[in-house]
């Protein structure tokens, strides 16, 4: 993050002991150590949030294709099921004309066959 070499490492550290004093200086290291520790923990927590909620906003993505997915193949299922239905009505009209045909036609020319006696 911090681009320090080892050089200016040294003279900050020198620059604090002049300033702060021996006395003082492992206790402010300590405090800085402390308060450098909590800003990481803070900015790993607001990460994760922030990779929580893009994830959260993933699945919603997600859930709105499949929804949007399982919509068009349940029409396509019904528009199936319509077509069906009209074949098979069409069927059943065609049987039903078919089935009036033939009983009238018996009527209208008798069978050529003679009808078969029980005395042989």
């Amino acid at each position: 993050m911090f681009d320090f070499s080892i050089s200016e490492l040294m003279v900050i550290m020198v620059v604090a002991l002049v300033v702060i004093g021996p006395e003082r200086l492992p206790k402010v290291a300590r405090t800085l150590g402390h308060l450098w520790g909590r800003a990481q923990r803070y900015i790993n927590g607001v990460k994760a949030d922030i990779e929580r909620d893009m994830a959260v906003d993933e699945f919603r993505q997600l859930q709105q294709k499949v929804q949007a997915e399982a919509g068009e193949l349940e029409q396509s299922f019904k528009q199936a099921a319509q077509t069906a239905d009209q074949q098979v009505q069409e069927i059943n009209e065609a049987v039903a004309k078919l089935s009036s045909a033939d009983k009238a036609a018996p009527a209208e020319n008798p069978s050529p066959t003679p009808p078969i006696s029980k005395s042989e």
